[in-house]
């Protein structure tokens, strides 16, 4: 019986580490139109950009491995589209049929910027209260300095003001996680600084690498915390957008839910008090009771412009975590597992988007979110537009029960022409 369950489990769950290539195009670019090419930075105009990262996983070699480091390293590497791609030429790829070569996504350096202090720092007793002790602090605070002066710089590099920020999943290694950013990076037309924040996952496969790389995550809440905190303070950041996939959900959440009550003890709103403006959260692995009691109960949306989770009923990944964890995982929701009325509440009150992604293809049906040119379709016009559901810009419909359904073909073409519409906010904006 074990063999039986443990071999489909490794192959399922390692389905999360496959290799990041280029996706196929995104619906939305196959007519040749869409793509902001002259809205892309000059310096951004490469097929070789620069993606940062902030992680808590250890080196190992030029790279970092799954072990955990007490300790935060920011960086950026290189991401190459291809071998021997220039811009035009991934702007053909980025705008062709579904026809066109797909290319790989290579990882040829990493440099890290900035070393931090292994946490938690000392802390000393003065007056009765137990504090960091200034010294340690002084030091820490100089390392925050130095990462926000370098986020600073690339605003100015690119006259981006907005931060993209991606969590990955189980089982992915450093460089799926920088070439996963880079693909939804380039396809929501590169208008922000992309930031990936890694943590040690890629622990092993089947069910023990599992629990060991959800430890992890529950492991690095605090040093997301840091990473956002420290990112929220800067005075050039406009807004912070976040994209999280799988596991990465249990991170992202439960270290903003943290920063939410923060905020709120602090007397602050919390979405003016984190920048932060939308939220995408893509086959999410989270327990469906946890979210309502931890999520739901503290009124975590209010920190967001909206909500947008995606959800595959029919995702392999998502049905074995539900068989090991013996609870209905919030990315696999069927219609029947919502309560009465809880889907038009979530929507009118919470700005909480439920998604269905229709007729998943290939693999477990769990990395859809960075393969499928629909989803791809939806995530870039959420990114660019800033549109709910349901609208001219995102014209997904609804179901009976209330959830949102994206079909293979969408947007089809009931889309007007973004970049005509983007032209003119250009042109307003001047004014």
């Amino acid at each position: 019986m074990w063999r039986i369950i443990i071999i489909p489990a490794c192959l399922i769950l390692a389905a999360c580490a496959a290799g990041i290539g280029l996706a196929p195009p995104p619906n939305l670019y196959r007519a040749g139109t869409n793509y902001p090419a002259e809205r892309v930075a000059p310096s951004l105009r490469t097929a070789e950009p620069r993606i940062f990262f902030m992680t808590d996983r250890a080196p190992n070699g030029d790279r970092y491995g799954s072990d955990r480091s007490q300790s935060m390293a920011f960086g950026a590497a290189t991401v190459k589209f291809g071998k021997d791609l220039d811009w035009d030429e991934l702007l053909r790829r980025t705008r062709a049929d579904s026809d066109a070569d797909i290319t790989s996504l290579w990882v040829p350096d990493v440099t890290e910027l900035v070393r931090f202090s292994s946490t938690p720092l000392p802390v000393e007793r003065r007056d009765g209260r137990l504090g960091h002790r200034a010294d340690a602090r002084d030091i820490y605070d100089g390392q925050a300095r130095a990462f926000q002066t370098e986020i600073a710089a690339e605003i100015a590099r690119t006259g981006n003001d907005r931060v993209l920020v991606y969590l990955h999943g189980f089982n992915n290694d450093f460089d799926d996680s920088v070439s996963a950013l880079a693909n939804i990076w380039h396809f929501a037309g590169r208008g922000a600084v992309p930031i990936s924040f890694t943590w040690p996952a890629g622990n092993g496969f089947g069910p023990l690498g599992y629990f060991r790389d959800r430890d992890a995550g529950t492991f690095s809440v605090h040093h997301t915390k840091e990473f956002l905190r420290m990112l929220a303070q800067m005075p050039q950041v406009a807004q912070i957008d976040i994209v999280a996939h799988s596991r990465g959900n249990d991170v992202a959440t439960t270290a903003l839910r943290e920063l939410i009550i923060e905020a709120r003890g602090g007397g602050r709103h919390p979405k003016l008090a984190l920048k932060t403006g939308t939220l995408i959260m893509a086959a999410p692995d989270l327990d469906v009771d946890i979210v309502r009691q931890r999520l739901q109960a503290e009124r975590f949306a209010e920190a967001f412009e909206q909500i947008n989770l995606y959800i595959n009923p029919s995702d392999g990944a998502l049905r074995l975590s539900a068989y090991l964890t013996r609870s209905t995982r919030l990315g696999a929701l069927r219609n029947t597992d919502f309560q009465p009325g809880e889907i038009e509440i979530l929507r009118k009150q919470s700005l909480v988007h439920f998604i269905r992604v229709e007729d998943v293809r290939g693999g477990f049906g769990h990395a859809y979110f960075r393969d499928n040119p629909a989803v791809l379709s939806d995530v870039a016009l959420a990114l660019r537009t800033r549109a709910f559901p349901g609208g001219t810009l995102r014209p997904l419909e609804q179901d009976a029960g209330g959830v949102w359904v994206l079909h293979p073909n969408y947007p089809l073409d009931r889309l007007p022409d973004l970049d005509f519409l983007e032209r003119r906010e250009q042109i307003r904006d001047a004014r």
